[in-house]
């Protein structure tokens, strides 16, 4: 097989690998939250990435971005992608949110991303608007049965939700719109490092500390080589690669496939209508990213 057939073959995968990754993050959620404060976890997460990343940059000698511009616009896409979406996810759940409830908030995402590119004159065809309706429908009907589950809607957990969810989205259309294409090592080292910046003075504020175990620790490991190293990686380059409503899209099968892991690991009963939301979904998903082809 020929170099550009095995590029081919990764930018074909890179998608369903993206999702994946991604999915793990409620799992890793549930491994630790119970042992550390979200802001607090968090901060150790991006601290050990940033020097992951460090040390890949300097081994492989990828170059940095020259353009002072460009550093200030992958802080600024740092802090809403990781500190802003992330921290507001985390703590949302710590303060009572069901992770249903969350991820149903959060999967507004692809259809506020298409609304904003219809209105900046972005083409959105039916087909695509037809899947971003199904993609939504399915993940109601995947999430319906953790629905009510926890201390859920108060003014605390609604904004925290809320943060996470236009943090996540203005972070996506911000980086299609700004960042200029670079090496997604050094892009990511910058990223982080901000939302680290950012999060470690609210990180201060928790009067908990980490209980170090094997639950944690295990659970820290995959966040930083897996999701941080692996999924943000994934991410950034899957923006620039792709439209802002193809990419965003991709998170609806991001519940889907995080139910059948809880199926998996926890034994966390799947029923007909999870299915028939993840067959939803699949389809929806589908129409949206086949309508910009």
């Amino acid at each position: 097989m020929t170099g550009a057939a095995r590029s081919a073959g990764w930018l074909r995968i890179m998608p369903a690998v993206f999702v994946l990754i991604w999915s793990t993050g409620f799992i890793v959620a549930r491994y630790g939250m119970p042992y550390a404060p979200p802001l607090k976890f968090l901060t150790v997460r991006y601290a050990l990435s940033v020097i992951c990343f460090l040390a890949w940059v300097r081994v492989a000698r990828v170059a940095w971005p020259r353009d002072r511009v460009q550093w200030g616009h992958l802080a600024v896409t740092g802090v809403l992608m990781q500190a802003g979406y992330l921290g507001g996810v985390w703590a949302a759940v710590r303060a009572g949110m069901g992770s249903g409830l969350i991820a149903l908030l959060v999967g507004i995402q692809p259809v506020l991303t298409a609304v904003w590119m219809s209105m900046t004159g972005g083409t959105i065809t039916r087909r695509q608007w037809a899947g971003l309706f199904l993609g939504f429908l399915g993940l109601v009907l995947v999430v319906s049965r953790k629905l009510g589950q926890g201390g859920e809607v108060n003014v605390l957990t609604m904004g925290l939700a809320l943060m996470a969810l236009l943090s996540i989205t203005v972070g996506t259309l911000y980086q299609k719109r700004f960042v200029a294409p670079c090496d997604v090592r050094s892009a990511n080292a910058i990223q982080l490092a901000a939302a680290l910046l950012v999060t470690l003075p609210f990180a201060a504020l928790e009067t908990d500390s980490i209980q170090w175990n094997l639950a944690s620790g295990g659970a820290m490991a995959w966040s930083v080589l897996a999701l941080s190293l692996g999924g943000s990686s994934l991410l950034y380059i899957l923006i620039q690669r792709g439209t802002a409503t193809a990419v965003t899209s991709l998170l609806y099968l991001v519940p889907p496939c995080t139910a059948v892991m809880a199926w998996l690991l926890f034994a966390e009963p799947i029923t007909v209508v999870t299915l028939a939301g993840i067959a939803t979904t699949a389809v929806g998903v589908s129409l949206v990213v086949r309508g910009e082809r």
